[in-house]
């Protein structure tokens, strides 16, 4: 169990390197941090659905990585990074960029609440995806161009 554990902390720490190697490229690093909500959310889905057994520190690493992706989130749509590298960054978040960061404020409270009482158990994962994923869903909704 605990070489499970390790091997998933180690592809999120590879998914950050990647955006680190990328750091020239706004659009890049945006990619690379919502891939790594993505595994961390793919993560914690599998024990929500019981199609993965509860580990605590899976759950840790995903909530951790969750709040760590949308506190730099933000900071990563400098002016002239509309356009590029395939992104589905809406127009609208340099229209509203108060809204659109308070939205990733929200999504990273709610990681971080989730973090301090920590899921025991698959029912517990399965409540605290639901306060985050309507930050996810809310944000894409607003400040994502499906492509």
């Amino acid at each position: 169990m605990k070489f499970k554990t390790l091997a998933v902390a180690a592809a999120l720490a590879g998914l950050g390197a990647g955006a680190v190697l990328a750091a020239g490229e706004p659009q890049v690093v945006r990619q690379d941090m919502m891939k790594k909500v993505g595994g961390a959310m793919g993560a914690l889905s599998g024990i929500a659905k019981g199609e993965k057994p509860y580990d605590a520190e899976i759950v840790k690493a995903s909530l951790a990585t969750m709040s760590e992706v949308a506190r730099a989130f933000p900071e990563q749509f400098p002016a002239g990074s509309e356009t590029g590298a395939e992104t589905e960054a809406s127009p609208k978040i340099w229209e509203a960029p108060d809204d659109f960061k308070a939205k990733a404020d929200r999504l990273a409270a709610d990681a971080e609440a989730a973090l301090a009482s920590l899921p025991a158990d698959q029912a517990g994962v399965g409540a605290a995806l639901g306060a985050i994923g309507k930050n996810c869903g809310g944000c894409h909704e607003v400040y994502r161009v499906k492509k």
